[in-house]
C-alpha cells in the first residue's frame, strides 16, 4: 500500500464537514472515488428523509477473480461535533487536531483504510475476492443510516456479502470484536396531582417524589457481567409553590441476553406499578429495542480467519466481546456475520482524539491481505 496516499486521503476527508444528518458532501466525494476506482456497481439507498438526513447509504461492488466467499467492508461517514474547520496536525507517529475540534478518525480512518485497499488493488492489478463496500450516514445518531436501509430494494448484483468487516473499533489494530450487546431504551411518565404547595400540599401527589422512590428501587449500573442499566434523563419543571403532577425519566439497558433485558424491564414496570398504587399516582411505560444483539453466526470461523492474518503479520491480536453498539448490530438482524476491527483511533468523541499511524497502516495491510488470499 501507499502510506502517504493513505494519510493524504484521511486528511482530505476529515476537512470535509460531515456531522450526523449532514453527510452529503462526503457522500458525493466517496461516490466519485468509488467510480474512479472502477466499481462494477454502485447503488444509493436514499431513505434519509426518515430521520431528517441528507445523504444515502452507499453500496458498491467490486467483482473479484478469486474463489471463495466475498467480503463486505463497512464504515460510517458521520463524525462527532465539533468537526468544522478542522486543523490537522500530522506528527511522526500520530495525527491529531489543535484541540479545538474532534479529529474524525471515527470513522474516516476506517473509510481511508478501505479506499487505500481498493486503490492498491487497482494500482497493482491484484486478484481479489468479491468486495462489497457499504458506507453509512448517521451512525453516531442512533445508527439511523443503517436502520433506514430498505433491504428489499437493494439490487441483487450489489447486495453485500454476508461476511462483513466493520472498520470502526476504537483502540489498536489486532483487536477483533465479534459480540456486542442489544440495547433497549425505556421511558416512564409519572402522573400525580397538582396542589398549592404552601396552602394545601396534602391534596397533591408529588410526581417527583413518586419517581424518586421508583428509581431508588431499580437495580442500575452493572447488573451482571454482561448486563448494564442507566438512568440518563429526568424531567419535571414547576414553580416551587406547585406540587408537580408530572415527572418523566429515561434510560437504557444493555445486555447479551435479550430475555434478561426483558426480565429487568418487567421488574421495573412492577416496581413502578406498586409505588404508584401506594401514592395514588398513574404512570405510562414505554420500551423500544434500539439495536439487537451481535453474535457470530459461524462459531467464530470468520473472526479466526482474520485473526490469522494479523498473526501472520506478527501483530498481537485478541477476539473480544464489547459493550457498545455499531452498525454491525443492525446488520446482524439481516443475517450478516460481522467483525469490528480497530484502526488506531483513541480518545474518540473528544477534542483530544488522535490516530496512531502504525495501527492505521497495520489494519489497512491486514484487510488488503485478507481480500487478496
Amino acid at each position: 500500500m501507499n502510506k502517504k496516499r493513505l494519510v493524504d486521503t484521511f486528511v482530505e476527508m476529515v476537512k470535509i464537514y460531515s456531522p450526523s444528518k449532514k453527510e452529503k458532501e462526503i457522500a458525493n466525494y466517496l461516490i466519485e472515488r468509488l467510480e474512479k476506482l472502477g466499481a462494477d456497481e454502485i447503488h444509493l439507498d436514499e431513505n434519509y428523509d426518515i430521520y431528517g438526513g441528507n445523504a444515502p447509504v452507499i453500496f458498491a461492488k467490486f467483482k473479484g477473480q478469486l474463489r471463495g466467499d466475498g467480503v463486505t467492508l463497512c464504515a460510517h461517514m458521520d463524525v462527532i461535533e465539533p468537526c468544522s474547520n478542522i486543523n490537522v496536525i500530522c506528527e511522526e507517529d500520530i495525527i491529531k487536531t489543535d484541540g479545538k475540534t474532534t479529529l474524525g478518525g471515527d470513522d474516516k480512518g476506517g473509510i481511508a483504510a478501505i479506499l487505500e485497499v481498493l486503490e492498491t488493488i487497482k494500482e497493482k492489478n491484484l486478484q481479489h475476492r468479491d468486495i462489497c463496500v457499504v458506507f453509512t450516514p448517521c451512525e453516531e445518531a442512533g445508527l439511523a443510516g443503517a436502520k433506514s436501509i430498505k433491504w428489499n430494494n437493494i439490487p441483487e448484483k450489489v447486495f453485500p456479502a454476508k461476511n462483513m468487516i466493520v472498520v470502526d473499533n476504537a483502540g489498536k489494530s489486532g483487536i477483533i470484536a465479534h459480540t456486542a450487546p442489544s440495547k433497549y431504551d425505556f421511558r416512564f411518565e409519572i402522573y400525580g396531582k397538582k396542589a398549592h404547595a404552601g396552602i394545601e400540599p396534602e391534596k397533591g401527589i408529588n410526581s417527583i417524589v413518586v419517581a424518586s422512590e421508583i428509581i431508588s428501587k431499580f437495580t442500575t449500573g452493572r447488573i451482571d457481567t454482561t448486563t448494564t442499566s442507566n438512568i440518563s434523563n429526568i424531567e419535571s419543571n414547576f414553580a416551587t409553590n406547585v406540587v408537580p403532577d408530572f415527572c418523566s425519566f429515561e434510560g437504557e439497558i444493555r445486555g447479551h441476553s435479550e430475555e434478561k433485558i426483558i426480565e429487568i424491564l418487567s421488574q421495573y414496570e412492577s416496581i413502578c406499578n406498586e409505588v404508584c398504587n401506594r401514592y395514588g399516582a398513574q404512570f405510562k411505560f414505554e420500551k423500544k429495542c434500539d439495536f439487537p444483539i451481535l453474535k457470530p453466526k459461524d462459531d467464530l470461523k470468520f473472526a479466526k480467519a482474520f485473526e490469522k492474518v494479523y498473526l501472520d503479520m506478527g501483530i498481537d491480536t485478541a477476539l473480544v466481546v464489547i459493550g457498545g453498539g455499531s452498525d454491525s448490530n443492525i446488520f446482524a438482524k439481516q443475517g450478516f456475520n460481522s467483525i469490528i476491527i480497530g484502526i488506531g483511533m483513541y480518545k474518540v468523541h473528544t477534542t483530544e482524539e488522535y490516530l496512531e499511524l502504525a495501527d492505521l497502516y497495520n489494519t489497512t495491510e491486514a484487510i488488503l491481505r485478507y481480500v487478496t488470499i
